[in-house]
Formats: structure tokens, sequence, C-alpha cells
């Protein structure tokens, strides 16, 4: 017997919004049938439209509101919603963090699970927050522009200013885009998979003030090569490295697997908890430094070193954590899968002289199992996993080795949740409250640091 749907496509409906979805749309309910409605806010009353129904949920767009929430920030840029750029903006600063403490506690709360979430750590200035920049290049009527696609298509909507990133960045895309023009260098198109310049990507070290820019280009070589890199440093005095990316794929990637330098040096440097680090083109450094220096220093808090531990650190990048517990442990080792990462934290050990700390190519939970069936025994292992989590190999092989404490560094509640329940079947229990920490502003994203000692 099918169920039909309480609601049809086009209809119009009042409703009121009870709560907001982990990507921040609001949710209402019609006979217990979920609809997803964008730009709505929790103890609103709306008039909505129906725009698809699915066999268990809808969707919906906002007409008209009769009530609006006391959270809700007006004169907001409608673009940067579009874009998926800030599309918590219309949400006041102060709610967003309580937001993020919510979904947190409720996606423990769906999993049976009775655990204490702290408030959520801000940011004083929630907006400008980001050292790094990837943004696509395209014709649009006859002329090269930069911008963002708007949400879940790949029409760009040109912009100049991005809300979130560091301004000296915004400024960097508009002279590299001015450039461009001037030489009339095409863009690329995906269509027809022709043209140059797929996409410019600024990283700004946010003490050092060091900027990188990265060419990203469907070709091996750019059209007026040598006068296009001479003008961008000349018109940037902060590049201290230009750099071209050859992406030759029809692909969705953004990054190709050719790096070569144009201008100055590979890397630039920057200072992250009294730490230098050198950072390449391709390797993951953290996008938002003040709120990464409160998530790592809450990490080695948390952790509890006192000098005599063996640390291992699983998903170190290149090193920002690994290096940061060195100077508190007896030994650190440190694993990630992509080489030019581990070659950056091989070099930033040297340039911070820590010797106590050793670095391996290979997939986390690979190099675990190794680790494991060596003997090695750490007191400690470190997690800070990419948003799909833990493999349950990782998991298993941590537990046999038997650390006193996993300090689980996450930045996607929902697979925290299905990890920890995992550590939890192997003898090990959440210890003291999960701390969120609010790294992406105006995004409903959160990262979260959660204790586990073994029973």
């Amino acid at each position: 017997m099918k169920i039909k749907a309480p609601v049809s496509k086009n209809e119009q409906l009042d409703v009121s919004i009870m709560d907001l979805t982990y990507q921040g749309m609001g949710v209402a309910k019609v006979d217990d049938f979920p609809l997803f409605i964008e730009n709505a806010l929790p103890g609103e009353e709306l008039t909505i439209q129906v725009t698809k129904v699915a066999k268990n949920y809808g969707f919906a767009r906002a007409i008209s509101w009769k009530s609006e929430s006391p959270d809700r920030v007006k004169d907001v840029d409608k673009t940067y919603r579009q874009t998926g750029i800030a599309p918590l903006q219309h949400l006041a600063y102060p709610a967003q963090l309580k937001f993020k403490q919510h979904q947190i506690a409720e996606l423990f709360k769906k999993a049976h699970q009775d655990v204490e979430v702290a408030p959520t750590l801000g940011m004083e200035n929630p907006t400008q927050y980001r050292n790094k920049a990837q943004v696509p290049v395209r014709m649009i009527k006859g002329q090269l522009e930069t911008g963002f696609y708007r949400q879940h298509s790949h029409d760009l909507i040109p912009l100049t200013d991005f809300y979130i990133q560091d301004p000296a960045i915004d400024a960097a895309i508009i002279k590299v885009r001015d450039l461009l023009r001037q030489f009339e260098i095409p863009a690329y198109n995906e269509i027809s998979d022709k043209g140059v310049i797929r996409n410019i990507m600024v990283r700004r070290g946010y003490y050092s003030h060091e900027m990188m820019i990265v060419l990203i280009s469907r070709t091996q070589k750019i059209p007026s090569q040598a006068q296009l890199v001479d003008q961008i440093h000349q018109a940037l005095p902060e590049v201290t490295s230009i750099v071209l990316n050859v992406n030759a794929k029809k692909t969705n990637v953004i990054m190709g697997n050719v790096t070569r330098v144009l201008y100055g040096k590979p890397t630039i440097e920057d200072t992250l908890m009294g730490l230098t680090f050198a950072i390449s083109a391709r390797s993951f450094y953290q996008v938002n430094p003040q709120q990464t220096e409160k998530l790592y220093q809450m990490a080695i808090d948390k952790a509890g070193l006192t000098g005599e531990e063996t640390v291992i650190d699983a998903y170190c990048g290149i090193g920002t954590i690994s290096l940061a517990l060195a100077k508190h442990a007896k030994q650190v080792y440190g694993v990630d899968i992509v080489p030019e990462a581990i070659e950056d934290a091989k070099v930033n050990a040297q340039k911070n002289h820590l010797t106590n700390v050793d670095f391996f190519v290979d997939k986390a939970e690979d190099q675990m199992i190794q680790w494991q069936a060596s003997g090695v025994k750490p007191d400690i292992v470190v997690v800070d996993p990419p948003r799909k989590g833990l493999a349950e190999t990782l998991i298993e092989s941590t537990a046999k080795m038997g650390p006193k404490k996993v300090v689980y560094v996450s930045c996607n509640p929902a697979t925290l949740v299905r990890d920890v329940q995992l550590f939890q079947d192997l003898g090990y229990v959440i210890d003291g409250p999960i701390q969120p920490v609010d790294q992406f502003p105006q995004t409903p994203h959160v990262e979260s640091v959660t204790v586990l000692v073994k029973k």
C-alpha cells in the first residue's frame, strides 16, 4: 500500500518553523511530514509553496512571513545564500553558536547517548576569517569573470567581496582577474573543455601576510605567462609565491597533479601556536587560523601531556597538531596520505627544531595496523579525520594498542557519533563535555573536540 504524502507540489500552506537542519534549512511539519525551507528560522510563521515532494520529505520556498524570529538578521546579501558561501548569515551570531551546540547534542540524543555538549567557542569578528580562497574563472557575456557558483549548479555569479574571506585575498583575486582580462587569457569552458584558466587559488598567512597565487590551468603553459607573472608580483607586493597547477582533465576536482613554481618560493610561511609552518599549494592547512589555535589548544589541554607520553597523530597533514603536541610529549608519530603534506611536515619539524616527531605517508588506517603489529604503544591517539570520519579498521587497531586516551577532533558531528559508538563497543567512554568550536562562522559546519578514555 502506497502512503500518499500530505502535501503536493505547488500547494501553498501556512506553517510554523520548528527547527533547523544540519544544513541550516528551516523545518516545518505537516502531519509529521517534514518540509525543508531555505531562509526560514525556528519560531517563524510563514506562507510557503511546496517545490518538491519525495517519499518521506519535501522542499518548499518561503513566500511571505507572518512573524519573524528575533534572531533574524536583516539586510543580508542574498548572493551569499544563493552561492552557499554564507548560508547562515540571516541568523544572528549568538544563535548560530547555539545552533551548532544543539546540532551535536541532538545527534547524540538520537543515538540514545547521554552526553554533555559545552557552549560553542565563537569569534569576535565572525566574518573575513578565511586565509584561503579557490574561485572559479568563467566567461560571462564575452568577459572573463571570477565569483562563485549558484548552489547545486555550475552557473557562475560574479563576486568581488566574498564576505568570509580575508579582504586582502578578495582584492588580490580582482587584481589577477583584471590582468587575465588585460592579457586576453581565455577562461576555461566546461562544456567545450577548451580555454585556459579554470580557477584562481589564493593563500595568505594570517600572521606573516605572505601571499601565494595559484593559477589552475587546463594547459601546460599560459599565454603571455612571463608578462602575466611579472605584472602579478608588481601589482601585489605581498606575493612571495606564484604557482601554476595543471589540470587537463574534464573533472570537477579543482587541482591537477602537476604543480610548477613560476615566481618566488614553492611555499608560504605562517605561524600557528608559536610554531612556523611552510604551506605548499596542495597541502591542507586550516582556513581559520584564529579558531584553529583555540581548537588545537583545546585538543592539547585535553590530552593532558606531561612530557613522558608517546602520541600518534592520525591525519597529521603538514604537522600542525603533531608539532604542537611534540612540544609537550616524549615522542610523536604522524601519518597522512598526501605525500606533499608529509614533505611539508618534515620541513616544518626542522624549522621548529623538533626532533621527537616521525612522519609517514600512508592511509591512516593502514599505518595504524602496521604500528599496532610492530608493537608501538601510544599513550594518546589524536585523530582529526576528514568529513567521512574514521575507518572501522583504524578504530579497531587503536583500541588494540590500548591508549589511555583518544582525542577526537571532528568536523562532522554525524560521523563523530557513529565513531564514538564503535569506540564504546571496544571499551572506551566519553570523558567530560564535548567542546564545539566555530571554525566556519556563517555556515552550518561545526568542529568539536571529544575525549575518550579507556574504561
